[in-house]
C-alpha cells in the first residue's frame, strides 16, 4: 500500500507546468521545492508567494519553498519530480545524476522527443541515470492553469516499478486531482509526444475555417497514427486510448489554452514558425517533436499523413492550404486497419 505520509519533494522546472505539480503537491500537505534556474524571477516568486509569470492564480501553499540552488532543492528530497521540455531534459538530467542519493526516485512530466536522436524520455532518464534507479512519467490531458486553480483534473503515472507509480499517485491523489497508474512508459510517452503535432494540425484546421467535421475528422484519424507508431514501438493500445493518449489528444486539439493548438492557429493566420512562437511566448513542443516524429515515421514505414503534413508546414515551409488539400485528395481506404 503507498505512503500517504506527508513527504519532501524536488520540483525541478518553475514553468507553468512545474509551478501547478508544486502546487498540487503543497497542497496535499508535502515539503516542496520548486526550482528554477533564474534567481531573480525565483526571488520575486518567493515575496510573491506565486508564479506571476506563468501561473498567477494559484497562491503557494505554506509548504513550497522556491530555490534557484539546485543542489538544495534535491538534498534530502524523498522523490524528485522532472518538469522540463523534452529538448531540455537530458541536461537537466545530467545536472541532476551527481546530486541524487541511491534512494531518490526520479519522476518527469515531460512530453515529447529528444531532437535529433527521437529517444522518448525513458530512453533518455535509462541513458542519463542507468537502468537500476526507479523511474516514471506523469501525463495525460492537464492544462497547468486548471490544475492551478483547483479544478478538476486526471492523470496517468507510469512506472515498470509498480511501487514507485502507486507511491506517486498517493502524493498527488486527492478529491480535484484524479491519478491514475499504468506500466506502459512507451505508450504514455508516445501519446504525449505525438498529441502536440497532431493539435498543431487542428489549429491549422480550424484556424482555416474548416469546421467541427474536419476537426473530428483530424482527431479520431490521428489517434490512428498515434496508436501505429506506439504500437510499433512497444506500446499498448490500451494505453493510447486512455488518458495518456486520447484523452491528451482530445484536450490539446480542442482548447485553446493548449499552445499547440494556437500555433496551428497562428500558421493559418499567415504567421511563419518564428513569429508564431514568440507571438505564444513559450515553448511549443510540437513544432521540435514533428521532425522526430516524421522522421520515425518514415525510417519505420509507418503511415502517419497527418503528422506529415504537419511536419510539411512547420519545416518545410508548406502553405497551409497546401498541406490540408493533400489530406483532402487522398484516395479512400477502409477504416479498419
Amino acid at each position: 500500500m503507498a505512503d500517504k505520509r506527508p513527504r519532501c519533494y524536488a520540483v525541478i522546472g518553475a514553468g507553468s507546468w512545474g509551478t501547478a505539480l508544486a502546487v498540487q503537491l503543497a497542497r496535499r500537505g508535502h515539503a516542496v521545492r520548486l526550482w528554477g534556474r533564474e534567481a531573480a524571477a525565483i526571488e520575486a516568486m518567493a515575496e510573491a508567494r506565486a508564479n506571476a509569470r506563468y501561473l498567477p492564480e494559484a497562491t503557494f501553499p505554506a509548504t513550497l519553498a522556491p530555490t534557484a540552488d539546485l543542489g538544495a532543492a534535491v538534498d534530502g528530497a524523498d522523490d524528485i519530480v522532472v518538469v522540463v521540455p523534452s529538448h531540455a531534459l537530458r541536461a537537466c538530467l545530467d545536472a541532476l545524476a551527481p546530486l541524487l542519493a541511491p534512494r531518490q526516485r526520479v519522476l518527469w512530466a515531460t512530453k515529447g522527443l529528444e531532437p535529433e536522436t527521437a529517444l522518448l524520455p525513458h530512453e533518455v532518464a535509462a541513458q542519463v541515470l542507468g537502468v537500476e534507479r526507479p523511474v516514471g512519467v506523469l501525463s495525460g490531458p492537464s492544462f497547468a492553469g486548471e490544475v492551478g486553480r483547483g479544478l478538476p483534473t486526471a492523470v496517468t503515472i507510469a512506472s515498470a516499478d509498480a511501487v514507485f507509480a502507486a507511491d506517486m499517485a498517493a502524493a498527488f491523489h486527492d478529491g480535484v486531482f484524479r491519478v491514475y497508474t499504468a506500466h506502459d512508459v512507451i505508450g504514455v510517452g508516445v501519446g504525449g509526444a505525438v498529441k502536440n503535432v497532431l493539435a498543431i494540425a487542428v489549429g491549422i484546421s480550424d484556424g482555416l475555417g474548416y469546421g467541427a467535421n474536419a476537426r473530428a475528422l483530424l482527431i479520431t484519424r490521428g489517434l490512428s497514427e498515434m496508436m501505429r507508431l506506439g504500437v510499433t514501438l512497444g506500446g499498448s493500445r490500451e494505453t493510447l486510448i486512455g488518458m495518456a493518449g486520447l484523452g491528451d489528444l482530445l484536450l490539446t486539439c480542442s482548447d485553446d489554452q493548449s499552445r499547440n493548438r494556437r500555433m496551428g492557429l497562428r500558421l493559418a493566420a499567415g504567421d511563419d514558425v518564428p513569429t508564431a512562437e514568440a507571438g505564444i511566448g513559450q515553448v511549443v513542443e510540437g513544432v521540435r517533436v514533428a521532425r522526430e516524429v516524421h522522421r520515425m515515421a518514415r525510417e519505420r514505414g509507418i503511415d502517419m499523413p497527418i503528422a506529415a503534413q504537419a511536419y510539411r508546414v512547420l519545416h518545410e515551409g508548406d502553405a497551409p492550404q497546401a498541406a490540408a488539400r493533400r489530406l483532402t485528395e487522398r484516395p479512400y481506404r477502409s477504416e479498419v486497419e
